[in-house]
């Protein structure tokens, strides 16, 4: 019964410092030194002066389970060893590999947008009516004009300029335009204007009647690539009109960027 005891008292010792090495908490000399105190501890078996031949058996049983006990605690404290220096060499690996890929995402964005930050760029927005108050109309004229819108309503990104009327790509993307027109009725003088990308022709928007007003809106997707501009153009001969309503208007946006 006293040798079921004392393996039952090393076990216990066994796992608890089982479990400190786990978390951490004792080294392999530290371990082995506690096992040798409690090697040392005094049994209060041997000090029984009425011990006999069943109590020294079981004190030989407690001595083998102790040393079997201690060879097995050796080779799991080499063995956490090892993991705990396999976990901290794979924890240094991440963070290199880490540092590796940041550093190429940054070569591989780096001069790919101009320098401002990203969020500003991919806001890109305007809208304006041609008059910025009062009413009027506008031609005939001889040649085409540009027609400059001054009423701004929205500019994000200040790609349009209301000096000039004309927008200009800060990015490669496909943009949405949109403008409209509107004048009166004429028997022969029409209204119509037309959206220009660098110089060409892309859209035209028409109206022409003897009676009442007339108006026509388009829109177009466009690919700019950076510095192209685009612009609407009166045709000549032709005549709009505007008032505070805002009728005839110009507006254009960012649909998502390309390479």
């Amino acid at each position: 019964m006293k040798g079921w005891l004392c393996a039952l008292l090393l076990l216990e010792t066994f796992v608890s410092v089982v479990q400190q090495q786990v978390d951490g908490g004792l080294g392999e000399n530290e371990i082995s030194q506690q096992f040798s105190n409690e090697d040392r501890r005094p049994n209060p078996a041997q000090t029984d002066t009425r011990r006999d031949e069943t109590s020294t058996d079981s004190q030989q049983y407690c001595h083998l389970c102790f040393s079997d006990i201690h060879a097995a605690l050796r080779d799991l404290t080499a063995t956490v060893t090892e993991q705990k220096a396999n976990i901290r060499a794979l924890e240094t690996r991440l963070r290199e590999q880490q540092t590796f890929i940041l550093e190429e995402l940054n070569k591989k964005t780096d001069g790919i947008l101009p320098a401002h930050s990203l969020f500003y760029q991919l806001e890109i927005a305007f809208s304006a009516a041609l008059m910025e108050s009062g009413s009027g109309d506008i031609g005939p004229f001889t040649t085409d004009i540009t027609l400059t819108y001054r009423k701004v309503f929205t500019n994000i990104g200040n790609a349009y300029n209301p000096i000039t009327g004309i927008f200009t790509a800060p990015l490669k993307g496909a943009y949405m335009f949109s403008f409209a027109v509107y004048g009166h009725a004429n028997p022969s003088t029409p209204s119509t204007v037309s959206i220009v990308k660098n110089g060409e022709r892309v859209v035209v928007a028409h109206g022409h009647q003897d009676q009442y007003s007339v108006n026509s809106s388009k829109g177009v997707v466009l690919i700019l690539e950076v510095g192209d501009v685009v612009y609407v153009r009166l045709w000549s001969g032709s005549r709009i009109s505007d008032n505070q309503n805002n009728h005839i208007t110009f507006s254009g946006y960012l649909l998502f960027p390309l390479r």
